[in-house]
């Protein structure tokens, strides 16, 4: 199906593969959504289509994704992402980000909690990063890679052949539960601007 879509992006081949769409993609998300509700709470899915009056190219996402237990899970041709993290924050946000990745303290604990993730298979990235730290950080700042940073994440992949495996749901809800310590430090040090509106 994602690689149908990827060809023929219209809605006219998305009405003649709907049926595809909901055996192969919508259902299979939502049986993950239910399996892991007890621990989690309900999940509600995204819409696969964009909206149609700004988007006449390309009108569907090349992904479905929900949000379970704070954190992010991607289902796409690639296979399933489980994550989480801050995207693309409101200036006060990134300001407080980077002051907690430049401050002793909570910057030495972040880098303690990236490399324990990153020794468990996850990634730790940015959807975009600025090519120096931003005015007011030194370059030769320990965490200047981590301070060129627009927003962070931290995740995991699960390729083809866990995603149709049975112990799926049991993956993730490890990978939920392993995301927790970088959660944390987001909440202890991140988000009181937007917190306190």
């Amino acid at each position: 199906f994602w690689q149908g879509l990827e060809r023929h992006n219209n809605r006219e081949w998305f009405q003649a593969h709907k049926d595809q769409y909901e055996r192969a993609v919508r259902r299979p998300m939502q049986l993950l959504i239910d399996e892991l509700a007890p621990l989690y709470g309900p999940g509600r899915l995204s819409r696969i289509n964009k909206d149609m009056r700004f988007q006449k190219e390309k009108p569907y996402k090349d992904y479905l994704a929900t949000g379970l237990g704070g954190s992010y899970i991607s289902f796409s041709k690639e296979g399933l992402w489980v994550g989480t993290g801050i995207y693309k924050p409101e200036p006060a946000t990134l300001r407080e980000l980077r002051e907690a990745i430049a401050d002793d303290i909570a910057g030495r604990e972040l880098t303690k909690v990236m490399a324990s993730m990153k020794r468990k298979g996850f990634e730790v990235d940015t959807h975009a990063r600025l090519d120096k730290p931003p005015r007011g950080y030194d370059a030769t700042h320990p965490r200047a890679d981590l301070l060129r940073m627009k927003d962070i994440y931290i995740g995991k992949s699960f390729g083809a052949r866990e995603v149709a495996s049975a112990s799926l749901p049991r993956g993730v809800a490890k990978a939920i539960s392993e995301l927790e310590p970088f959660r944390a430090w987001l909440r202890h040090y991140v988000g009181r601007a937007a917190r306190e509106r």
